[in-house]
């Protein structure tokens, strides 16, 4: 039997703009999927969704994570079993973590010898097939955790202040929204191209303070970053409420992960604010997860 696990993340800045080449920061979350992996008869997933074969319907990321691995080794039957922390369809990486985790478990259970390069490149390429489109900045956190940029790579200071989640419960489509944001594009090229390049630029404003910890102006920047991300389209009420609400209790800035659509926002908050950050996203209709940054990458259990 094989163990492995694998982060979430969320975006300090940069999402829907990295699609297009321009700079984003990512960060490890410390929040993990963990996957179990033995020998078996058959093939079976079991889930939180329930109890499959290869199944592109209930499973698509397992199942092509199977399938992709068959093409390096012989995988005739196994008992596959997920276990995840992370909400799924929230913003905050749950599909990279699950691809990730799974592909760990599957090269160490068959001896496969996949570099953690190699399987960030898998991974990016199994959320391709799925998504039809997907930014490699996801399974590349996954893999290596820390703080990231992307697309240059460069490892930056992890964040010593804490994360304040908010769920709105609602399910979002990367896949949807992302198509959305491109239809803007292709419609107003002359307007979005520009408010895209801006958020790229927020990120490299941004890396230096990161790596000075100056969480402040971090906030400041975060809150610039959501009115632009607005702008684009991809914000709703229910993610807005929750946004101004940690705002207003003391968060150093707060945004929504991921796409956007639904699912999750995140605020950056200072150890003295966390009760009252968590109080106001709560009152406001958010279920609320307290977690930190997180170095750790794939983690062979």
């Amino acid at each position: 039997m094989v163990s492995c696990s694998a982060p979430g993340k969320i975006y300090l800045f940069g999402e829907h703009a990295v699609v297009y080449g321009e700079t984003a920061i990512a960060c490890a979350i410390d929040l993990r999927t963990r996957v179990r992996v033995e020998l078996n008869d058959s093939i079976i997933i079991q889930s939180q969704i329930g109890r499959t074969s290869i199944d592109f319907e209930k499973h698509p990321y397992i199942t092509s994570v199977i399938e992709k691995m068959r093409e390096n080794t012989q995988i005739k039957g196994i008992f596959l079993e997920i276990d995840s922390e992370i909400p799924v369809g929230s913003g905050l990486g749950s599909s990279a973590a699950v691809t990730i985790a799974s592909i760990g478990a599957l090269n160490e259970m068959f001896g496969c010898g996949l570099s953690l390069e190699e399987i960030a490149k898998l991974g990016h390429e199994i959320e391709l097939d799925v998504q039809g489109v997907a930014s490699p900045t996801d399974t590349y956190v996954s893999t290596f955790g820390g703080v990231v940029t992307i697309p240059e790579r460069r490892e930056l200071k992890i964040p010593d202040c804490g994360i304040v989640i908010g769920d709105t419960g609602i399910f979002s489509s990367t896949k949807e929204l992302v198509a959305n944001v491109r239809k803007l594009y292709e419609s107003y090229p002359e307007l979005i191209k520009p408010l895209l390049a801006s958020i790229g630029k927020i990120s490299r404003i941004g890396e230096p303070l990161v790596l000075a910890g100056d969480y402040p102006a971090i906030g400041r920047l975060m809150n610039v970053n959501q009115g632009l991300l607005d702008a684009l389209g991809v914000n709703i009420i229910e993610l807005s409420s929750l946004i101004y609400s940690s705002r207003r209790a003391g968060a150093f800035g707060s945004k929504i992960s991921g796409a956007g659509g639904g699912g999750c926002m995140f605020a950056l908050t200072p150890p003295d604010r966390y009760k009252q950050v968590s109080e106001a996203i709560s009152k406001a209709g958010g279920k609320v997860t307290i977690t930190k940054p997180t170095k750790q990458g794939l983690t062979l259990h």
